[in-house]
């Protein structure tokens, strides 16, 4: 099935933002396999047997799409735009949680002849780049939303300068800025915890 154009998705948006709930029947078979492609995009950098599946991540983007009041849902890219914030929220809390319970979590402490060996773990990845894009988003907001829309969100330059109502030359540019910013800083944050 082809990603789902404008067009089609446009008006069952603005139709469930108004309360009609047959707009939002028509709406998931929609976008639930794009919504699936992103959340398959976004587990990539995760570990085999990661308990957080690609579908339950969807699902639960779905269940906060749904539970979240009365979004003026604009278009397409606005849809994409808020569903791959969510995605990235519940990624980082629940590596979040992950680092929280690796550090204890108020278990009581092992030796280290008791603890397991502790190898490469990309949750605490995901946290350090959503530190990063915090930290963009001080200097530079629209930066680091093109990061996001781009990593969690799949969107094309096109759909995120829609969102962002920019050029797609401008996106393109602060893309390849972003990458070199977030690049520095996560290299000057390893750098920093070797100290």
């Amino acid at each position: 099935m082809a990603v789902p154009l404008t067009h089609e998705v446009t008006p069952l948006l603005k139709a469930w933002t108004t309360g009609d709930e047959q707009a939002l029947e028509k709406l998931t078979p929609l976008v639930y396999r794009q919504l699936h492609r992103v959340a398959q995009r976004c587990m990539a950098g995760e570990r085999s047997g990661h308990t957080l599946q690609t579908t339950a991540l969807v699902n639960e983007v779905y269940l906060r799409l749904v539970n979240c009041g009365q979004i003026n849902w604009q278009d397409r890219a606005h849809f994409f735009a808020v569903s791959a914030q969510l995605m990235r929220r519940i990624l980082v809390d629940f590596a979040r949680f992950r680092n929280y319970q690796k550090r204890g979590g108020g278990v009581a402490p092992l030796s280290l002849d008791e603890a397991p060996s502790v190898g490469y773990e990309p949750a605490a990845n995901l946290v350090a780049l959503d530190d990063a894009l915090k930290a963009l988003a001080a200097i530079d907001e629209r930066k680091s939303r093109v990061v996001e829309l781009k990593f969690f969100g799949g969107l094309s330059a096109e759909e995120i300068a829609e969102v962002l109502k920019v050029s797609p030359n401008t996106v393109v540019r602060d893309g390849k800025l972003a990458k070199v910013w977030l690049l520095l800083e996560l290299s000057a944050r390893e750098l920093s915890k070797g100290n």
